[in-house]
């Protein structure tokens, strides 16, 4: 966070209408009435009768407009209102019994049922009962549409909807903390939580149905959405985050909470402070508390970091709801306890952080001080090892309140050097958007790094946000967008959703949560699995490390233990390990269309598309890694170099781009003679059909007899062929003819029937084409120009087009 002067505002600017104010997605009228509805006419009042009294609850659409059944059971079962609603509401009086009174409290029931038996046979009868549909005013909720409602839930794991959380990987099982959700699918307060989830990716579950468990509810950790929960290999950090707006919640001061994995324990460490170093602010300041940026851990560096954010009277104490949020393009920077850092003053010379760990306030590395390089909220970044003594980040998609960050050049950043770059990608480029969630996964030798990014938001224009379903691929070192079809054989893809999150495990895409816009109703449970091998949604995760993630790896090639779920032959605790979670990944035939290569990789284009212009992708190589057969055998070498292809793949490269253009130019011979063909071959058919008409005309004009021949006669004698002679031509021709007066044509295209310009057929179409009907016996052209292959792709025969109409 950069340091900022808080100053009063004269008129409070307007906020970016976020999807997490979600609120979301609704304009500051809508937001106004949200927070101050009108009175509900059913909902029951304080009372001070000493006795329950009836209430009729509409619960839905069916209960509104049910007839009424005169013959109901009148017991204490009868549904006028649920136990759940007697215990939520507070205002309901109950009836409680005392010994004193007992004698009391049977006398007045019995006095009760005795009046409701001599009533009910009036009330049946009487001429004032309603018949048929009961009129009244309906409840808003009762006329909503798809409005989906869960009952009251026992635990956390059972919601409406869940958004906007913290959430991290650690050995197999999945951590989430504190997501917004909602009960039912109109619920807009209340939304903010600090319920503790996880779900077991070490056992295979089915997606209606995933294994998550409800963890005890910490007392410590504030209730927060849109922060970052950071892990090594032994705990979860969990940092920023923005407090409850509806109602609203008054921050506290920034802590950084700590979960002990092994101790099942939260442990506050209060006001960090940063560190000095490179390209970073002053050491001994704050580090304030941000929302809406984005995060990654990469625990074999023992690193977190936070990208861009936003800070405001939400997420910071102190801060007044006058003053202007402001958008962040820092990096902020942790480091573990137990991890060394030489890019921070206090860790240089293989210090290692203390058990607070270290945090460094990156704001000046490189780009950051330029005008391209802009304030944002709501991307993703992502970690890809191998290029740069600590591997890199690649920051994509994000905006403030006016701007989108741009998909077709990203930001690239150098964890060694702590310097941003950016870089040119190729290929089709996805719309703007802000909100996606996104997870890499490597391939078998390195040679390639897929990163999925799938559905977001977008913002503009204001109150009509939309958001999306669509996935894709950011192919690197390459920097090639691939849209991606996405397989539903097996499960449906999910409902356009943004404010998720995304993680991969055994080369599974988890999709935790999401806000799925208020037209659709509950999305529970909410958790979805996609193949990124198969490029196919699934109806059940698999799991592939399975207990394996819970042993430790000890370096050696037959043990088995694989708690970062790698590849095989990439396993270990540095940077020059594989990614997590990668685990069984092939590169789909999809991604080798672009990037060549196989499944286990051997991808040859290894350099950006665009040249980059400065940075690690210009001069740094990819780690990678030797990939062995069942028999040992080596099947992918090393990569070469970032410049691209070695001289044996830039020779086949060029035999190739040979053997092309030659088969290019020879398709290209072969249609111009085709061409060349069709255009003799519909001359000639022209003239002969031309021919064909005008005897086919005299013909008629004889056996009539009379003036018509004579004039037919007259005009065969002449050889004019302008347009203006044509048109008198066709005239005659209908004049003198004994066929119909009007001749109709159809475009088969429009089903369109045409005439002349006279609103009459005279033989020619509108288009000026004439009518040869009356040529063919046997309606071998049914009045259509014949074409070279026809109208359904069958080559005519220009005998069998001679030889009928020569019949006459």
């Amino acid at each position: 966070m950069e340091s900022t002067h808080a100053r009063l505002a004269f008129e409070a600017p307007a906020r970016r209408k976020s999807v997490f104010m979600e609120v979301g997605l609704m304009d500051e009228e809508d937001m106004q009435r949200q927070r101050s509805p009108a009175p509900n006419i059913l909902k029951p009042t304080k009372s001070t009768h000493t006795r329950p009294t009836k209430t009729v609850r509409f619960r839905s659409k069916n209960d509104v407009f049910e007839e009424q059944d005169a013959s109901a059971h009148h017991n204490e079962d009868d549904e006028w209102e649920t136990d759940t609603d007697l215990e939520d509401d507070a205002s309901f009086p109950r009836i409680q019994s005392r010994q004193s009174t007992l004698s009391h409290k049977v006398y007045r029931l019995g006095m009760l049922a005795v009046a409701l038996a001599l009533m009910l046979p009036i009330l049946q009868i009487s001429s004032t009962a309603s018949i048929g549909v009961c009129g009244g005013v309906i409840p808003r909720t009762s006329i909503e549409p798809t409005v989906s409602r869960l009952d009251r839930r026992q635990d956390s794991t059972q919601v409406c909807r869940r958004w906007a959380g913290q959430s991290a990987v650690v050995n197999g099982t999945l951590y989430m903390y504190g997501f917004r959700t909602s009960n039912d699918s109109q619920q807009q307060s209340n939304t903010w939580t600090n319920d503790f989830l996880s779900l077991d990716l070490t056992k295979s579950w089915q997606i209606s149905n995933p294994s998550l468990t409800s963890l005890s509810q910490p007392s410590g950790p504030p209730a927060i959405s849109l922060g970052y929960l950071w892990n090594s290999h032994t705990s979860l950090w969990l940092y920023g985050g923005e407090f409850s707006e509806d109602p609203e919640a008054k921050p506290s001061a920034n802590s950084i909470w700590e979960y002990k994995i092994a101790d099942k324990e939260w442990v506050e460490h209060k006001d960090p402070k940063g560190s000095g170093g490179d390209n970073a602010e002053p050491a001994g300041q704050s580090i304030q508390r941000a929302a809406e940026g984005s995060g990654f851990s990469v625990p074999n560096l023992g690193r977190g970091w936070y990208f861009g954010g936003h800070q405001d009277f939400l997420t910071t104490e102190g801060w007044s709801n006058q003053v202007e949020r402001i958008y962040l393009k820092s990096l902020l920077e942790f480091t573990m306890p137990g991890y060394s850092n030489e890019a921070v003053d206090d860790l240089k010379d293989g210090k290692t952080a203390g058990e607070d760990g270290v945090f460094r306030n990156i704001t000046e590395g490189g780009l950051q001080n330029s005008g391209s390089f802009p304030e944002r909220a709501d991307g993703v970044i992502v970690y890809v090892p191998g290029f740069g003594a600590e591997g890199t980040l690649i920051g994509v998609t994000g905006g403030d309140n006016d701007t989108f960050a741009q998909m077709n050049v990203i930001d690239v950043y150098d964890i060694a050097n702590s310097t941003w770059y950016k870089q040119s990608t190729s290929g089709k480029t996805p719309k703007y958007r802000v909100n996606p969630c996104a997870v890499v996964a490597a391939a078998a030798d390195g040679s390639s790094y897929n990163m999925y990014m799938f559905g977001g938001q977008s913002l503009q224009p204001a109150g009509d946000q939309e958001q999306y379903d669509d996935m894709w691929i950011l192919s690197i070192p390459s920097f090639t967008w691939i849209e991606v079809d996405q397989d539903t054989s097996k499960s449906s893809i999910p409902p356009a959703r943004a404010g998720h999150s995304c993680h991969i495990w055994d080369s599974q895409m988890i999709v935790v949560g999401g806000y799925v816009g208020k037209e659709l109703g509950c999305d529970s449970p909410g958790i979805y699995a996609f193949n990124t091998s198969s490029l196919a949604w699934s109806d059940q995760f698999t799991a592939l490390t399975g207990d394996r993630a819970t042993k430790a790896f000890d370096g050696k090639q037959e043990d088995d233990g694989n708690p970062l779920a790698q590849q095989a032959n990439q396993r270990g605790f540095d940077h020059k390990a594989g990614l997590e979670g990668s685990y069984g990944y092939k590169v789909p035939a999809k991604v080798q269309e672009v990037i060549g290569g196989k499944e286990t990789g051997g991808a040859t284009l290894t350099a950006p598309v665009q040249t980059p212009t400065e940075g690690p992708f210009k001069s740094g190589t990819p780690q990678t890694y030797t990939v062995t057969g069942p028999d040992g055998a080596i099947i992918t070498q090393t990569v070469s170099s970032a410049n691209g292809n070695n001289n044996g793949d830039s020779n086949a490269n060029r035999i190739g781009a040979i053997v092309g253009g030659v088969l290019a130019g020879v398709f290209f011979l072969v249609a111009a003679y085709f061409a060349f063909c069709a255009w003799i071959y519909r001359k000639q058919v022209r003239i002969w059909k031309e021919h064909a008409a005008m005897v086919t005309a005299r013909s008629n004009a004889e056996k009539n007899g009379g003036a018509g021949a004579g004039l037919m006669s007259s005009h065969i004698a002449s050889s004019g062929k302008n347009s203006t002679e044509r048109a008198q031509r066709e005239g005659l021709y209908t004049s003198g003819s004994g066929t119909a007066s009007a001749i109709r044509t159809s475009n088969e295209r429009t089903g369109t029937s045409y005439t002349g310009a006279a609103g009459v057929g005279g033989g020619v179409d509108a288009l000026g084409r004439r009518n040869s009907d009356a040529s063919s016996v046997d309606d071998l052209l049914e009045g259509q120009e014949p074409a070279f292959w026809g109208t359904r792709g069958v080559l005519l025969n220009p005998r069998r087009s001679l030889r009928v109409i020569n019949r006459d």
